[in-house]
């Protein structure tokens, strides 16, 4: 009987009751607007957007520059920095062999002078002495 029931037909719901009809309203009237009017606002609108999205644009490509001359400039630092702490590191290595004690005793030689012999050496205290 489970199956019977089944493929019984559904009760049909009543149809809803139909609303009743309103008294027309006026509606104020809509000024006419001419038809060359209405043209115009169509063509501008799409202007003003392309005219926003090129200013946009233009704003993007100007920033890239700026960025790649800013890029440029880092570069160019760079090499100079770089230069320069060469130049740096070789003025160091030459004042090293400048001050070395070898030149320094060759150059002595060459004026006459001539090493004091180690056990000539004193020292001189200066320190006071308080009585």
């Amino acid at each position: 009987m489970a199956a019977a029931d089944w493929f019984a037909h559904a009760e049909v719901a009543e149809p809803a009751p139909r609303r009743r009809a309103r008294p027309a309203q006026k509606r104020p009237a809509a000024p006419v607007r001419s038809a060359r009017r209405n043209a115009r606002r169509r063509v501008r609108a799409p202007i003003l957007w392309m005219s926003l999205f090129a200013a946009l644009l233009g704003g993007v490509v100007a920033i890239n520059v700026a960025v790649l001359r800013a890029h440029v400039a880092v570069t160019q630092l760079d090499e100079k920095r770089a230069h320069l702490q060469a130049q740096n590191q070789m003025l160091a290595s030459d004042l090293s062999a400048a001050t070395s004690a070898p030149r320094i005793e060759a150059a002595a030689r060459r004026l006459g002078l001539v090493p004091a012999p180690g056990a000539s050496v004193s020292y001189l205290d200066l320190t006071p002495h308080s009585p």
